[in-house]
């Protein structure tokens, strides 16, 4: 099996998340968008939200699949038969929690690999807590999330009263 896992919390998916799954995709025959339930987060969206957001956004892509777990990536990983964990970096300061990660990960299931895929210019300062921030305070977040899902992440988002301003 030739299968790679892209996970996160994805509260939201972003463009820049969508980048980096659809560049995975072209990589690996299968790819697991795989929503990790963290209960250390507190998300703004919930779990059936954001997968619904990603499935949408993802549905052109026939090779990707959308999941949820809560508990190790390792031992997601080992239960599908997948080997291969692709991350984005946008900067040399993602490394070091993602080089870290990896280590742990590499431990806990031998079998598993990192790959990294650097984000594409555009989508470098990209992350679903700046699209939160931009929302909170009425940006528009249009250019950094999937078209697909841009008026439910907005409505959610963006406080009514500035919605209506808009």
């Amino acid at each position: 099996m030739n299968a790679a896992i892209c996970s996160g919390s994805f509260d939201p998916v972003t463009v820049g998340h969508i980048d980096i799954i659809t560049r995975s995709s072209r990589l690996f025959n299968e790819v697991v968008v795989l929503v990790l339930v963290n209960p250390n987060k507190t998300p703004a969206f919930t779990l059936e939200e954001r997968l619904e957001f990603i499935r949408r956004s993802v549905a052109s892509l026939p090779n990707v699949r959308v999941d949820v777990f809560e508990g190790l990536l390792a031992d997601y990983a080992r239960k599908i038969g997948a080997n291969t964990v692709v991350r984005g970096l946008r900067a040399i300061t993602d490394f070091e929690s993602e080089f870290q990660m990896a280590l742990i990960n590499k431990r806990l299931y031998p079998e598993m690999e990192t790959v990294y895929l650097n984000t594409s210019a555009e989508n470098m300062y990209l992350s679903s807590s700046i699209v939160k921030q931009i929302a909170m305070f009425g940006g528009d977040i249009a250019p950094f999330v999937p078209e697909e899902i841009f008026k439910d992440v907005k409505a959610k988002l963006i406080p009514e009263r500035q919605a209506e301003q808009k």
